[in-house]
């Protein structure tokens, strides 16, 4: 099993970015010019001959590099942002992430956008980029489950297959996807399913939109929706907290009294907890911190199925408010956007998870 023991640093501050390097130094005008962005990740790690970890080791124009036929395909420049472990990323790097997306996007001469980043965190990176960029150009994030020097990489593959998709006036209209091992998911849909195994990210019951088959997209399903908040200067501090059986509620406490300004709790089966937990939550709900809750379990929605602990009430009734069929981790950073445009208001926040 792959072991991670170095991280780079992501440029904070004042974003530091590589003049565009053309793939084999041509440009071709008949050709769409993609533009890729590297974060580093697994796709970007080497294993270290002394101690046996992945450390971050590839800049973006290595990665292209080792891609043969790239510029057949496509006018290919590329962007560092900054080359660290997906284990480490922020909302906070993914906002700056999402401005130089939109950036890129708004160029006429800018035909689609790559995102090179690691995969424990992707669905959720791309994600956070799918509620906070508008375009209809594809914007493909792909990674790499085997790093650069393994004896089976799958980087190259798979920024082959994200430039087609990306290049692809069929892949239009997809808002944010996360595209490996040929398959094209939703950002809000898909799920990271697998630690080891290159066939990782997967849909459910949501299902692919499509796959890629040599140069050539196919389309199978198309968004049933989306949506777009304005990103804020600054991000609020949103909890998650997972329950169980047993759970006394201490958590969600503590969070509050730390300052968070929302939480989202994951509940067991259709969003359930136990009697301390649903305690914990009201004094949370006494002190104006917004709640949401999720659930564990992999498909289907929260339903309000029960009663509370405490009485007959839901707890939507008590002012919490239902995730739908989105996930906790991706439920937390819609309520940061969330809590970042509309303050704590209830009824506005309620209609995005609703949506």
């Amino acid at each position: 099993m792959r072991i991670r023991i170095g991280f780079a640093v992501c440029f904070l501050g004042t974003l530091l970015f590589l003049s565009p390097v053309l793939a084999g130094d041509k440009w071709n005008a008949e050709l769409p010019n993609i533009v890729i962005v590297s974060t580093g990740g697994t796709i970007a790690e080497k294993t270290d001959p002394k101690t046996g970890g992945a450390v971050p080791a590839l800049s973006g124009k290595e990665l292209i590099a080792a891609v043969p036929g790239l510029a057949e395909i496509a006018n290919v420049s590329v962007q560092q942002l900054c080359n660290i472990d997906s284990s480490q990323m922020t909302p906070e790097i993914w906002g700056r992430l999402s401005r130089k997306v939109n950036e890129l996007l708004a160029d006429d001469k800018v035909d689609g956008v790559v995102v090179t980043h690691g995969t424990d965190t992707m669905a959720e990176g791309a994600y956070f980029l799918d509620l906070t960029t508008r375009s209809d150009k594809p914007v493909v994030f792909t990674g790499a489950m085997n790093d650069a020097s393994s004896a089976n990489p799958d980087g190259p593959g798979n920024i082959m297959n994200a430039v087609i998709q990306a290049a692809s006036v069929e892949a239009r209209n997809w808002g944010v996807t996360v595209t490996l091992n040929r398959y094209i998911n939703s950002a809000r849909a898909v799920r990271k399913t697998q630690t080891i195994n290159m066939q990782t990210f997967m849909s459910g019951e949501k299902g692919y939109l499509g796959y890629i088959s040599g140069k050539k997209i196919y389309r199978i399903n198309e968004r049933v929706h989306r949506q777009y908040l304005p990103l804020p200067k600054k991000l609020p501090k949103v909890v998650y907290i997972a329950t169980y059986a047993g759970a006394d509620g201490s958590l969600v406490l503590h969070a509050v009294d730390s300052g968070a300004k929302g939480l989202v709790v994951d509940g067991v089966g259709a969003g359930n907890v136990n009697k301390a937990v649903y305690e914990a939550i009201k004094y949370a709900l006494s002190r104006k911190v917004a709640v949401i809750i999720s659930s564990s379990v992999y498909y289907g929605a929260v339903e309000p199925v029960y009663g509370g602990p405490g009485g007959g009430k839901t707890l939507s009734d008590d002012g919490c408010i239902l995730a739908g069929n989105l996930k906790g981790h991706k439920a937390r950073l819609l309520l940061m956007l969330g809590l970042a445009n509309y303050g704590n208001d209830s009824e506005k926040l309620k209609e995005l998870f609703d949506n």
